[in-house]
C-alpha cells in the first residue's frame, strides 16, 4: 500500500450567507439544500448552476470516502465558481475570508487528514496579498488556488505582478485551475466546456504567462496546473514552434517554453496511461502528483487507481507520484502521516 495525497479536492461550507442581499447587487452563488443529503449550486437570477451532494461539504462523509479508497491526506480547495473575481474587492475578500476560514477549521480539526488552500480576491492585488498574507500566517494554510484569468485579463497582465511577488516572498505556492470558461454556441453542449474548455483555459493560461516572461520575472514562484496541464504536454512543441517563428510576437522573454517544463508542476488526472506517459516525459518525474478533482464526477473516482495499477510505472515513481511530490511542491513532512 502507498501513502496517497490528493493534491485536488475541493470543498465548500455547508451554508453561507445571502451574498446578493449583504453586497447589494446580484451574481452570487448560493446552496439550495433539497433533501438525501443533495443540494444545488444556486446562480441568484433563479437558475441551477450544478447540483452537489453532502460529499462536497461533509467532513464525516469526505473522511468514511478517503478510508475507503485509500486516501491518506485531501489537499482541499474552494470550488472554482466561487472564486468571485468580477465582484467588488470588499465583497470577494469578505467570501474569501468566508471560505478561507471554513476550510482553516476542517484541517485544524483533522490535521492529519487534510492540508488546506486558500483563496484571494485576484481582481484587487492590495486585497488579494493582504488575504495571502492572513492565509500563510494567520490560518496556516500551505497555499493558493487561483482561476486562470480575471475577468478580461490573463495572467500575464503587469496588474499582478504584488501578487506573484508576495507568493514568492512568502513561498507560497499556487495551484493554478481553469474556470469562467466562455465556450457558447455549438461548443456549449456536451460538456464541452469542461471537456475542452478547462484544459484550454488552463493552456493558454500558464502559456500566456511564460510568453510574457513572468515566471522569468519571479524564479522563485511555484505553480502546480490542474487536470495534467491541460493540453499543454500536448501542443508544447507547437507552441515552442510558435516561439520561434514568429519573434517579433514574441519579445516580452528572450527564452522559448521549452525552459520552463521542469518548473512547472501538475497533478495527475488525466484518465488515461498514454496521456500520464506525456506528462511525465514533459514535466518529469519529480514535478507530477496525485489529483482526483474529488468530488466532482468528471474526477478520478478512485483517486490514484490508475498509478497504483500501472504495469509501466516502478515502485519508486509510484511513491513519487502519490505522495512525495506532493509533499515537497507544498512544503510538507511526508513522515507526519501514516497509512
Amino acid at each position: 500500500m502507498y501513502l496517497k495525497f490528493d493534491f485536488h479536492s475541493h470543498i465548500l461550507p455547508e451554508n453561507w450567507p445571502n451574498l446578493a442581499q449583504r453586497c447589494g447587487y446580484t451574481g452570487w452563488i448560493s446552496m439550495k439544500h433539497t433533501d438525501d443529503g443533495k443540494a444545488l449550486m444556486m446562480k441568484d437570477d433563479g437558475t441551477v448552476f450544478r447540483p452537489v451532494d453532502h460529499k462536497v461539504w461533509s467532513t464525516s462523509v469526505r473522511l468514511k470516502d478517503m478510508e475507503d479508497t485509500g486516501v491518506t491526506v485531501q489537499v482541499l480547495s474552494t470550488v472554482p465558481v466561487m472564486f468571485s473575481y468580477w465582484a467588488k474587492p470588499n465583497d470577494t475578500a469578505y467570501l474569501c475570508r468566508l471560505l478561507n476560514n471554513h476550510l482553516a477549521s476542517v484541517v485544524r480539526s483533522n490535521p492529519t487528514k487534510f492540508v488546506g488552500l486558500g483563496t484571494i480576491p485576484m481582481q484587487s492585488p492590495i486585497h488579494a496579498v493582504e488575504e495571502m498574507k492572513r492565509c500563510k500566517m494567520d490560518l496556516k494554510l500551505n497555499g493558493l488556488i487561483i482561476g486562470s484569468h480575471v475577468n478580461e485579463l490573463g495572467l500575464d497582465d503587469p496588474m499582478f505582478y504584488p501578487i506573484w511577488k508576495a507568493a514568492e516572498e512568502l513561498d507560497f505556492p499556487l495551484f493554478l485551475h481553469p474556470w469562467d470558461m466562455q465556450m457558447s454556441g455549438r461548443f456549449s453542449k456536451y460538456w464541452l466546456p469542461y471537456i475542452v474548455g478547462m484544459p484550454a483555459e488552463t493552456s493558454g493560461a500558464v502559456l500566456a504567462m511564460i510568453f510574457s516572461g513572468v515566471l522569468e520575472r519571479f524564479p522563485k514562484l511555484r505553480i502546480a496546473l490542474a487536470h495534467g496541464s491541460g493540453m499543454l504536454p500536448y501542443i508544447i512543441g507547437r507552441a515552442e514552434h510558435g516561439f520561434h517563428v514568429y519573434p517579433a510576437d514574441f519579445k516580452d522573454n528572450p527564452f522559448p517554453p521549452s525552459k520552463y517544463m521542469g518548473r512547472i508542476f501538475c497533478d495527475s488526472l488525466v484518465h488515461s496511461e498514454g496521456a500520464l506517459n506525456l506528462a511525465l516525459n514533459t514535466f518529469g518525474e519529480d514535478s507530477i502528483f496525485l489529483g482526483s478533482d474529488y468530488p466532482f464526477l468528471l474526477g478520478e473516482h478512485i483517486p490514484g487507481l490508475m498509478i497504483e495499477k500501472s504495469q509501466h510505472l516502478s515502485d519508486c515513481l509510484k511513491k513519487k507520484l502519490l505522495s512525495e511530490n506532493v509533499c515537497k511542491f507544498l512544503d510538507i513532512d511526508v513522515n507526519r502521516y501514516s497509512i
